[in-house]
């Protein structure tokens, strides 16, 4: 038998494997129908239907085709975060006459900055113009340093090494690194500024039956005086009203311990707070946290119904009491997988929501003493530009953060299989992340966004974004009046933001970023 074998040629063997498919497709398999009458070549038809996004993605889509980012976008992002050129040659390619282009009306003179201006030194210094928590007087307000920031992203949805890098970039960029619901990690603490954000998981300051911890609370924030916010999921964009499941095959024993949950099983996260059960109990619950902790405390949210937002502004009004800021998610879907009719279909594009949401707290009186965070697609001067003209104080990015440290759009964030190693806990696979060289190109990314989001300030005729007007930009809305400012889109003007000077805000005593650590210690 074995010199028999032996003398079996090369293509013999392959031979010999395929007719040992094919009786099994036939004859064994019943799942598949196409290999079982089509025996061997029926493969191909799943082999090319595994790699067709990487096919079309790399070969088949032209340069504005793909969604959720296209090519170009794409190209921008790691352009700029590798320090590459990332213009733009013999004019654009964007059909200019879409629907919801963007148009940014410029000044006849731009702005002009003296010798002494805190951007003649340097050149992407962009605070944000406004201060969270000192409307309330919390004890420990905080200006972020960047108007630029890491939107929430749990350890166990990405991986240790991703984490790493991206918080080591966000101290580089003098940005701020929100924790997602996933818990504080070590990963988190390598110096960049900090906002704590949970959700109805209460993962790491649950109690054991899965419910909130004020003391866990306290003492997170005493042992990370890097946390400099606390943020709470209502919602988010992906999937608003429906909890959340990271896959039993992601939670380590690492992961496990530090969300306070079981190693190897699937954990929900359920659609309900149980800390609360409505707006009022919501802002008992907000002021309690903020006085336990002294920082500022704020909400994340996707926008649908508005009733119960004007409960809420109602109540901040006839008591003086609620978030410091609010995070408005769009519904546009971001990097928590969702079943696709709640990514396609559930809550409102992050225009439509803000616009709805701003324009409500802004008749109640509310709009200059709230900080508003744009978080959805963003992650672009010229959308930053319009979201600061919409009123939107900061902007989170997700996904374009990922892709500065390495992503690919491969969109298997759920699978574990992530290829770039971003979005998984396969310790060979994120084995190709260097935290010292991806942190470099987070924090690359931000300085571009925020010098050429200046750039763009300046020949607008203004000094800081907050000066945007909502008439200083306009959108495509149809073919009959193919350009609006937004304000006649959006049907309402923005607050003015209250904006001396951007050494004003070089100067304040609350800037993070390590811009002022002296001051900020002494106080």
């Amino acid at each position: 038998m074995i010199a028999f074998l032996s003398n079996i040629t090369w293509w013999g063997w392959i031979l010999i494997v395929l007719i040992l498919i094919a009786l099994r497709d036939i004859f064994f398999q019943k799942a598949h129908t196409i290999s079982h009458n089509y025996p061997i070549v029926g493969h191909l038809r799943y082999m090319l239907e595994k790699i067709g996004p990487e096919m079309r993605q790399y070969f088949v889509a032209n340069n504005r085709e793909e969604l959720p980012f296209n090519r170009i976008e794409r190209g921008w992002i790691y352009a700029s975060a590798k320090k590459e050129n990332n213009y733009e040659g013999f004019g654009t390619d964007r059909d200019i006459y879409a629907h919801h282009h963007i148009f940014i009306n410029n000044a006849m003179m731009p702005y002009k900055i003296g010798e002494n201006h805190p951007n003649a030194t340097d050149n992407n210094f962009l605070p944000c113009a406004k201060v969270m928590g000192l409307y309330h007087k919390r004890k420990k307000p905080y200006r972020p340093a960047s108007v630029i920031n890491v939107s929430a992203m749990s350890f166990g949805s990405l991986s240790a090494k991703a984490i790493e890098s991206l918080n080591k970039g966000v101290k580089m960029a003098g940005a701020y690194h929100n924790t997602g619901e996933g818990g504080l990690s070590p990963y988190h603490s390598y110096g960049g500024d900090v906002i704590f954000h949970f959700g109805t998981g209460y993962f790491g300051i649950r109690t054991l039956d899965g419910g909130f911890s004020m003391e866990k609370m306290v003492r997170l924030v005493e042992e990370n005086p890097f946390i400099r916010a606390i943020e709470i999921k209502l919602s988010q964009g992906a999937k608003p009203g429906k909890g959340g499941v990271l896959p039993g095959s992601k939670i380590t024993k690492e992961i496990a311990e530090i969300r306070g949950v079981p190693k190897g099983k699937d954990v929900l996260s359920p659609p309900n707070h149980n800390a609360f059960s409505d707006v009022s109990e919501m802002v008992d619950f907000i002021e309690s946290i903020a006085e336990a902790t002294g920082l500022p405390v704020g909400i994340k949210a996707a926008i649908g119904k508005l009733d119960q937002w004007e409960e809420l502004a109602d109540l901040m009004v006839k008591t003086g009491k609620g978030p410091d800021f609010i995070t408005v998610d769009g519904g546009e879907g971001g990097t928590g997988a969702a079943p696709p009719s709640f990514a396609d279909h559930v809550s409102l594009p992050w225009v439509y929501g803000f616009s709805d949401l701003y324009k409500l707290f802004q008749t109640k009186g509310l709009s200059e003493h709230i900080v508003f965070i744009g978080s959805g697609k963003l992650g672009f001067p010229a959308k930053g530009a319009m979201a600061f003209a919409m009123g939107a104080d900061c902007i989170n990015v997700a996904r374009e953060a990922m892709m500065s440290i390495g992503c690919i759009q491969a969109q298997v964030c759920h699978t574990n299989r992530c290829p770039s190693g971003v979005a998984t806990q396969s310790k060979w696979l994120q084995n190709g992340i260097d935290p010292t060289l991806k942190s470099v190109r987070l924090a690359q990314y931000f300085k571009t966004y925020r010098k050429e989001l200046i750039e763009i300030t300046h020949a607008a005729g203004y000094e800081h974004p907050c000066q945007f007007k909502m008439s200083d930009v306009e959108i495509n809305v149809d073919d009959h009046n193919l350009a609006k400012e937004l304000n006649k889109t959006y049907r309402y003007e923005k607050t003015t933001v209250p904006f001396t000077s951007m050494q004003n805000l070089k100067e304040c005593l609350y800037l993070g970023g390590n811009y002022n650590s002296s001051k900020t210690q002494s106080n």
